[in-house]
């Protein structure tokens, strides 16, 4: 295996974690106005009638629990340190690719960067609210800032399954006709569904019991729409308006996985097997990544009408492949070990027994 095949192992390794960590953030967010206090306590500091009685829905008084909320509690900061690293090996490894990419995403990339800002400036100062209206206001942030970057980052990964339109001077270029196509709008779509059926699936895993199993029952309706949403971007990609693939085997066999991944995810849900559904929805959402890395090598960047820029071209020199080579062996596996320590850390169900965090 060559550096720069090895470095674009590293780097689709790191954007599928983040797919994976961030995914159920976003998802637990967007599901937060129906995930409300059904198991919650009272606050310490909250005065009569704000309890789990105070009305469903509400949370534990104006700025109280939200069991969706508590279940990301102590992962939601954590889980950007994937995308930070993936943006450094992008940066460090394939430089090409970064100047080359970015100049036509950098609204998409704005999007997404104030989605991160406002969904989690928003969870922190929901719990300090004391006023119905502004807890209105910042629960409506918590959810546009987990639904803001799960819809651009679909339309990113349509992008760059469709393939990105290039000029005559070879440089490539992303306008509104191309992020606002069917395509890549069904794209967002789809995978705006899917993060939130695999947050369901993950505050399922967190939580008692009466929340759990209500978002056993919204994951399954939601992984469904995200497998309807997923069957008419290939029924583009037939009519030839969708996905422009290299390698059209490997491309059928991960998008087959991805459909045994949502089927596997909606039937352990539906009996009940948390552990089981949360670990299929895993897949689900990091094999849209294989699926771009493996269904169109050697290109990293496809262009719309053929062609593209090769891993090859577009990574660095070998001699800086090699310096960056101390970055993957220290910090890949430092990452991987604050992550482990963090689920271990803070593993078992949230509730009544289990500190809210905001």
């Amino acid at each position: 295996m060559s550096l720069e095949t090895l470095w674009l192992a590293l780097l689709g390794l790191l954007l599928a974690g983040y797919f994976v960590l961030g995914g159920y953030d976003y998802g637990a967010q967007m599901l937060s106005p129906f995930l409300g206090s059904a198991d919650a306590e009272p606050r310490p500091d909250a005065g009569p009638g704000t309890g789990a009685g105070a009305g469903p829905g509400t949370g534990a008084g104006p700025g109280g629990r939200n069991a969706a909320l508590d279940a990301i509690a102590p992962f939601f900061l954590g889980n950007e340190v994937w995308l930070v690293a993936f943006a450094g090996v992008m940066f460090g490894a394939f430089p090409h690719l970064e100047g080359s990419l970015l100049s036509g995403l950098y609204p998409l990339i704005v999007a997404i960067l104030a989605g991160l800002v406002l969904g989690n400036a928003a969870i922190q100062l929901r719990g300090r609210s004391t006023g119905p209206r502004a807890v209105k206001v910042w629960n409506a942030l918590v959810v546009l800032g987990g639904a803001l970057p799960a819809v651009c980052w679909g339309i990113v990964v349509g992008l760059l399954l469709h393939g990105v339109p290039r000029r005559a001077d070879g440089s490539f270029h992303v306008g509104a006709g191309d992020v606002f196509g069917p395509f890549a709008l069904t794209c967002g779509v789809a995978t705006a569904l899917l993060f939130a059926g695999h947050g369901a699936a993950f505050v399922a895993l967190r939580s008692e019991p009466g929340t759990a199993a209500t978002a056993r029952r919204m994951g399954a309706g939601l992984l469904a729409a995200a497998g309807a949403a997923g069957a008419l971007a290939l029924l583009l990609s037939l009519f030839g308006a969708g996905a422009s693939m290299t390698r059209t085997g490997t491309s059928v066999v991960l998008f087959a996985l991805v459909v045994a991944a949502l089927a596997a995810g909606w039937w352990y849900l539906n009996r009940g097997r948390d552990t089981l559904a949360f670990t299929a929805t895993c897949l689900a959402t990091a094999l849209p990544v294989l699926l771009i890395g493996a269904g169109q090598y050697p290109y990293l960047l496809s262009a719309s009408a053929g062609g593209g820029i090769t891993v090859d071209e577009a990574a660095a020199d070998g001699a800086t492949l090699k310096v960056l080579i101390g970055f993957g062996v220290v910090i890949v596996p430092l990452i991987l070990l604050y992550q482990g320590w963090s689920w271990w850390a803070f593993r078992g169900r949230t509730g009544r027994r289990h500190p809210s965090y905001f």
